[in-house]
C-alpha cells in the first residue's frame, strides 16, 4: 500500500501547511498524498481535517472536489516565501459563451484593451479529463497577459463521464476554431494564438500545439472550417504520452493510471493489451505528433525530479518531469525551441509555478510589442 504521508517527520501537521502556512509543499505533493482512491482529486473526506474550513474556498467551481488546478490558484493568491498575495480573478468580459452543442462547450473572455486585434491565450484546465473548469485560471497569469495586451479564454470540454477521448481535445479545438471565426467581435488577431493549462490541460495544449490541422474547409459549419493550428503553448505538469504501454517503458511500472481507463473507455487495466485501444492511446499523445514546423513551448513540472520505487502507481508518476525530459529530447532534435523548468531550478520557492516567466514567454512568442503602452 502506498504511503499516503510525505515523509515520517512530516505528518499531518505538514499535509496541513500545505494549504494553510507560508511555506508549504507544492500542490500536486498535497493531491498525490492525501488521494486515496486515485482519481486525481481531493474530496472533502480525503482532505486534511484540520483544513476543512478552506475546503470551500479552494473549490473554485464548487463541484465538492478539490483539483491540481484549483490547489495551484489557491497556493497563487496566498502569502508564502515572500511573495506578496495573488490579485483575485476579475470577472470575465463574456461569460459562458456557447462554442458548441454540450452544455459543457462554454468559454469565458476577458479582453484585453487595445484599438487593434490583440493576441489570444486559451486556458485549459485539467483535473484528470474527469473534473475541472475554467474559472482556475491563475489569477497572475491572467492579469500579467491582460497588463500584456493579450486577451484570455479559458474553456470548459466534455468530461470523461459523458464522452471518452477524442471528445476532449475536438472539444478544446472547436473552442479555438469558435474564436477564430469570432476574432472580429472580439478584436483578436486570429495568427497570434497560444494555448496553456496544467495537467490534462496540459496534455491538451501540446496536442493542439503539434497536431496536424483540424481544419475542414468542406464542412458546413462556418466553426469547423477554422484553423487549429496555434503559435506556442506554456504548460505545468504535463503528460507528453497517454499511452499506458509508453508509461511502462518510462516508468518501469506497469501500473494504469485511473484516469485513462476513463479517457480510453476501457473497463479495466487489462484492457491496455487489446489491440483495439492502441490507436487511440497513439493518437491522444502529443508527443506522437510532434514535427519539425511546430511552435515553441514552455514546461514546468512542479514535482521533483526523483526516482520512483519499483512499480509505482499512477498517481506517483503521471506528473513527474520525465514527461518532459523525454519531449524534450524529440523537440530538440527535431529543432523546435522547448524551454524545460523544473521543481529544482526554483530552489527558494519548490513548487510554485513561475508564472512571470509564462508570461514573458507568451507575450515574446505571440509577438507582443513591449514598447506599446
Amino acid at each position: 500500500m502506498m504511503t499516503r504521508l510525505i515523509g515520517s517527520a512530516c505528518g499531518m501537521g505538514a499535509l496541513l501547511a500545505a494549504v494553510a502556512q507560508s511555506q508549504p509543499p507544492s500542490p500536486e505533493q498535497i493531491i498525490r498524498n492525501r488521494d486515496a482512491d486515485g482519481d486525481g482529486k481531493l474530496s472533502r473526506e480525503e482532505f486534511p481535517p484540520q483544513g476543512q474550513q478552506l475546503f470551500d474556498r479552494i473549490d473554485a467551481n464548487r463541484d465538492g472536489f478539490v483539483t491540481l488546478e484549483e490547489a495551484q490558484a489557491f497556493a497563487q493568491q496566498r502569502p508564502g516565501q515572500g511573495r506578496p498575495p495573488g490579485p483575485p480573478l476579475p470577472a470575465p468580459d463574456h461569460e459562458n459563451i456557447a462554442y458548441g452543442p454540450h452544455e459543457r462547450n462554454v468559454l469565458d473572455i476577458w479582453l484585453a484593451r487595445s484599438e487593434a486585434p490583440t493576441p489570444l491565450v486559451i486556458y485549459y484546465h485539467g483535473g484528470g479529463f474527469r473534473g475541472g473548469d475554467k474559472r482556475t485560471i491563475q489569477p497572475q497569469l491572467l492579469d500579467g497577459l491582460l497588463k500584456g495586451g493579450v486577451t484570455v479564454a479559458a474553456a470548459n470540454y466534455r468530461l470523461t463521464d459523458v464522452a471518452p477521448y477524442p471528445a476532449q481535445m475536438h472539444d478544446c479545438a472547436r473552442a479555438l476554431q469558435f474564436l477564430r471565426l469570432h476574432a472580429a467581435d472580439y478584436n483578436l488577431d486570429p495568427t497570434r494564438v497560444g494555448a496553456t493549462g496544467g495537467s490534462a490541460g496540459a496534455g491538451i495544449s501540446q496536442w493542439l500545439l503539434f497536431h496536424e490541422d483540424l481544419a475542414d474547409p468542406d464542412n458546413e459549419g462556418e466553426v469547423l472550417r477554422q484553423s487549429t493550428r496555434i503559435t506556442c503553448a506554456v504548460v505545468y505538469a504535463a503528460q507528453s504520452s497517454y499511452d499506458p504501454r509508453f508509461h511502462r517503458e518510462l516508468f518501469g511500472s506497469d501500473q494504469v493510471e485511473p484516469a485513462l481507463i476513463a479517457l480510453f473507455g476501457m473497463s479495466g487495466p487489462e484492457d491496455v493489451n487489446n489491440p483495439q485501444f492502441w490507436p487511440l492511446f497513439e493518437d491522444a499523445s502529443p508527443i506522437n505528433h510532434a514535427t519539425a514546423d511546430d511552435g515553441p513551448v514552455l514546461l514546468f513540472y512542479p514535482q521533483a525530479n526523483d526516482p520512483l520505487p519499483p512499480n509505482a502507481p499512477g498517481q506517483l508518476f503521471i506528473h513527474h518531469p520525465k514527461f518532459g525530459i523525454v519531449l524534450k529530447e524529440k523537440l530538440d532534435a527535431l529543432g523546435v525551441e522547448c524551454v524545460l523548468r523544473l521543481r529544482e531550478d526554483y530552489p527558494n520557492a519548490p513548487g510554485r509555478a513561475p508564472v512571470d516567466e509564462y508570461v514573458e514567454f507568451l507575450l515574446d512568442k505571440l509577438g507582443v510589442d513591449r514598447q506599446q503602452p
